[in-house]
């Protein structure tokens, strides 16, 4: 598999996007007249994606760049920090979003309005953190990248 920088970009700059629209909806939420359901409905989305992106960026890095198969979404993340795409500091930051993941996408229990709050809070900074993280890797492949 040949890693695909603009394709990897495309993904960044849709991650950026939804730590952008998850900051709007923050600010929104409090000032709201609609149904409380309805932001948190599009809370749960923009998280969701946000995690799916992340999982998807790395497995396409892990695979194209490492040849390395991770074990599950967990592993995305742990192989990720190995192979020092991700800080240690960041890592410790993504913890459970493998987790928190899948509680979003198969309503294990239903999501703890607190947890998705303060989920809320923090999402928009740690998709940013991944964003500029996996830009600087890139631009620390300089001419080792495909067509430089």
């Amino acid at each position: 598999m040949v890693l695909k920088v603009e394709s990897i970009r495309a993904r960044l700059a849709k991650l950026e996007e939804i730590a952008t629209r998850l900051r709007e909806l923050k600010t929104s939420k409090a000032h709201s007249d609609r149904a409380p359901y309805v932001e948190d409905w599009a809370a749960e989305r923009g998280l969701h994606l946000g995690a799916e992106l992340i999982f998807d960026l790395g497995n396409h890095i892990l695979s194209s760049h490492f040849g390395v198969q991770p074990q599950g979404y967990a592993d995305v993340l742990e192989q990720l920090g190995r192979a020092d795409v991700l800080s240690p500091q960041l890592l410790g930051e993504l913890r459970g979003l493998a987790g928190f993941r899948n509680i979003l996408v198969h309503d294990y229990s239903g999501l703890d309005p607190e947890i998705l709050e303060r989920s809320l809070q923090l999402a928009p900074g740690h998709f940013d953190a991944v964003a500029q993280a996996v830009r600087r890797w890139l631009e620390g492949l300089g001419p080792k990248l495909p067509g430089a």
